[in-house]
């Protein structure tokens, strides 16, 4: 996976493993209920949409862009510019390898004996 590293303030990034800092980045840009929404209204239209999430979502133009934007760095979406329309649809290879990424985290093995 192809990302584009977002300085993290004042953690220490670099402690850090590569696939935790691209894990703690994609958990980061999915954190937004709007974003959650953008990918939902993309999947579900099952094919790339252009300039119509204002209306579906009910955010202002420049907030829908700094969503878009986020989705965007991680490479989760892709967009095209076409004429005065920027068109944006779900990167497949790119859906699928976050897919796995998160299912290989959630499907560790935990297993306590005895807590707090």
């Amino acid at each position: 996976m192809q990302y584009i590293y977002i300085v993290m303030g004042i953690t220490k990034t670099e402690i850090f493993s590569e696939k935790q800092n691209e894990l703690a980045i994609t958990f980061k840009a999915l954190a937004h209920p709007a974003r959650i929404a953008i990918l939902q209204h993309i999947i579900k239209q099952q094919a790339c949409i252009c300039n119509d999430l204002v209306q579906e979502l009910g955010l202002a133009q420049p907030t829908i862009s700094q969503h878009l934007r986020e989705l965007k760095n991680i490479g989760i979406i892709k967009g095209s510019i076409e004429g005065t329309s920027i068109c944006y649809c779900i990167d497949e290879v790119v859906w699928h390898s976050v897919k796995n990424e998160l299912t290989a985290f959630f499907s560790q093995n935990v297993s306590v004996e005895k807590c707090c």
